[in-house]
């Protein structure tokens, strides 16, 4: 196995997966915000990643801390299993100024296919501005709303999530405003969801 550099965002398994989602969330940053400031906790229950979670801190040090500490503790009886994670969450990427705006690769090939085209899924050239509409592509085959909405519904004002028939791997996620899409795009773009999937959040051209 490849040695994952040390980074703020840590991935977490062998959860209790009879916990409910709220109780398991809250848990987690009862248990992890001992060892630093805490960016975010995303837990998930689909079938192909119930029993794990992701914990954002804001500092490698904290996430360090927190992975020595606490890999092998009895959590809801069952010992956790704590690593890095493979890049660090958008939102702190930012913050070290080591943010890459990265296309989806399946976008990518398709563009380099028909370079006289350069509109994306999503309509028209360049990126849209902050709306209260946010695309995500590059989702698991096997994802759906109720995945998706475990992930937005942590964001206040989530409004609507609609996924795009005969299309697996894309969907659209509203909320009331464009100021409360706004830090869930920040926090959400480029979450790794499965090894193979890193989901890339947008704002929806109109």
């Amino acid at each position: 196995m490849v040695d994952i550099a040390p980074n703020s965002t840590l991935y977490i398994n062998n959860l209790n997966e009879k916990i409910k989602i709220d109780e398991l969330r809250k848990s987690l940053v009862a248990v992890f915000k001992q060892f630093g400031e805490i960016v975010g906790v995303m837990c998930f229950r689909t079938l192909k990643m119930r029993g794990q979670a992701h914990v954002i801190f804001t500092d490698i040090s904290s996430a360090t801390a927190a992975k020595e500490a606490l890999t092998g503790f009895p959590f809801y009886e069952k010992p956790m299993k704590i690593q890095f994670a493979r890049e660090d969450a958008d939102v702190i990427a930012k913050q070290k100024g080591t943010y890459v705006d990265r296309q989806p690769k399946y976008l990518s090939e398709k563009i380099q296919k028909k370079p006289k085209s350069r509109k994306r899924e999503n309509g028209g050239d360049g990126p849209a501005p902050p709306n209260k509409i946010l695309f995500c592509t590059n989702l698991p085959d096997t994802a759906t709303a109720e995945m998706l909405e475990i992930m937005f519904n942590q964001f206040s004002g989530l409004k609507d999530i609609r996924m795009v028939p005969n299309r697996p791997g894309i969907a659209f996620v509203e909320f009331d405003t464009d100021s409360q899409a706004i830090p869930a795009r920040t926090t959400l773009n480029n979450f790794r969801i499965t090894a193979e999937h890193v989901m890339r959040v947008d704002y929806a051209k109109k």
